[in-house]
């Protein structure tokens, strides 16, 4: 579990195919690196990955196929900068909201101001039930809160201090970005559907199929 709170940035090293996957090496500060002994979680722009090898300078995480097909990893030219976050421990703050580091989606920027002010990015059809004005989402592993939405957009109001600190000053409108909703909406969301599908086996039991 993570907060979406971006305190460091590594570069990607490396991307090699292996059996079933992938496996990447990012450049890290130490005070990441002392986190990503092996085993440990560490959210990459949001995907939560292991740490498989680590050194003084990087470490090292595996790519399932599903990764590469459900998140921007696969896609990042090397020498990427890439927003990185240890797992959540016992004790510690939680400064922006839950992500699970499960990425849902792929979506893209759609336009953005120079620096601070509205952010615009697609929204899949199957994040829009879990999207909501002052609800949370996690664009690239960042907590932001959505200002408004549509059934295929939404936006988000980033300050200078944000950009700064992370990598959205290189993003350009078309790029793409990860996105995670959050999981007060996504069990709502399923929460709603399953009622909706108890009642229509209901009526089908009471009285046949009428739509």
């Amino acid at each position: 579990m993570f907060t979406g709170l971006i305190r460091d940035l590594g570069n990607l090293e490396s991307r090699a195919s292996r059996p079933g996957g992938a496996r990447i090496r990012i450049a890290a500060p130490a005070n990441l690196l002392a986190r990503a002994e092996l085993g440990a979680s560490i959210a990459v722009n949001g995907a939560c990955l292991t740490s498989v090898a680590v050194d003084g300078r990087a470490w090292e995480a595996d790519l399932s196929e599903e990764t590469l097909a459900k998140t921007t990893l696969g896609r990042l030219a090397l020498g990427a900068t890439v927003h990185l976050e240890p797992a959540l421990r016992v004790g510690d703050p939680l400064d922006g909201h839950l992500v699970a580091g499960h990425v849902d989606a792929v979506g893209q920027l759609l336009s953005r101001p120079v620096d601070e002010g509205i952010w615009r990015f697609s929204l899949p059809l199957e994040l829009a039930p879990m999207t909501a004005p002052k609800g949370s989402v996690a664009v690239d592993g960042i907590s932001l809160t959505v200002v408004d939405c549509g059934a295929d957009w939404f936006t988000v109001a980033l300050i200078p201090e944000t950009v700064k600190r992370t990598a959205l000053a290189g993003l350009r409108p078309g790029d793409p970005v990860n996105l995670e909703a959050d999981p007060i909406g996504r069990y709502v969301a399923r929460a709603l559907a399953l009622r909706s599908s108890d009642e229509k086996l209901a009526r089908f039991a009471q009285g046949g199929w009428n739509g």
